[in-house]
Formats: structure tokens, sequence, C-alpha cells
């Protein structure tokens, strides 16, 4: 009987020659978008998905605790009613890296998205919807963190 160890080798040694041949399925590559995971601040995170300059609305929702006791596990919903969203953005002002998520809309999907994150300290946070021809339109929220998720 092969033991767990040796499955684990024995796989690892498959996914290299794979990988090395160039026969690795594209599938297993996530897509990853580095300007935007390394932007320090939200114009730079929205202008990498290819928005404009943000501009706020009433048509964007974010919902957020006014306080967070535990920044380790905030919770966050973002929604829009407009037409023609690509994405929709989570975005931390003064987190070490401002994007915190991103979320791919079509028309079969409804723009109402349920998450939790880290937050280090209190901060602004943005829900940012991005439209097919690049308006990024914004809601915002001031969130207090108690005691820091980011190992503060």
């Amino acid at each position: 009987m092969q033991t767990r160890r040796e499955t684990l080798k024995q796989s690892a040694v498959l996914a290299g020659l794979l990988a090395a041949t160039g026969l690795f399925p594209r599938a297993a590559l996530a897509a990853f978008n580095k300007a935007a995971f390394d932007a320090k601040n939200v114009p730079d995170a929205v202008k990498a998905y290819g928005g404009g300059a943000p501009t706020e609305s009433k048509d964007v929702m974010l919902t957020a605790p006014d306080i967070a006791e535990n920044g380790a596990v905030v919770p966050f919903t973002i929604a829009t009613t407009l037409p023609g969203v690509k994405y929709m953005l989570l975005l931390v002002e003064k987190n070490p890296s401002t994007l915190i998520a991103k979320f791919d809309v079509t028309d079969a999907v409804e723009p109402n998205f349920l998450t939790r994150a880290k937050m280090g300290q209190s901060s602004d946070v943005y829900a940012v919807a991005i439209t097919a021809d690049g308006k990024a339109l914004y809601a915002k929220k001031e969130v207090k963190v108690t005691l820091g998720g980011c190992g503060g």
C-alpha cells in the first residue's frame, strides 16, 4: 500500500514534468493582475482594471461595520444597481495591499457580494463598480478597527 507521503512525492514529480514540458494546463494558472495587487492607493487599483477617475455614486452600495472589534475578520457587502458593470472591487485604503477583492460581473451574475477581509488599522473602505465603458463609480465608508488584523 502506498503511503500519503509517496503519493504526494509522485504528484509533485508529475507536476514538475508537466510544467517543464509546457503541458501544464493553463486553467490551473490563476489570472493575476500584478499592477492591481501592487497598487498602494485607490486610483491606481481602479486604473489597473481599466477604470477612469473614480466618482461617488448612490448606485453603488457598501455595507460594513462602523467599528470592527477584530480587524482579522471584517465583514463587507458590496452591491450595485448599475447596468453594464464589468468588475466590482473592494479596496481598503490603508492596508498594505489596497485591493482586497475583485469580482467579475456578467449579465448572469447579480452584482451583490459578501466577503470578509483583514484590516490592519482604521481606514476608508471603497466599493467600486467599473462599467464596460471604463467608468468607475464608488461608495465609501470609514471603518474603525480596535484590534488590527495584520499583526497589530
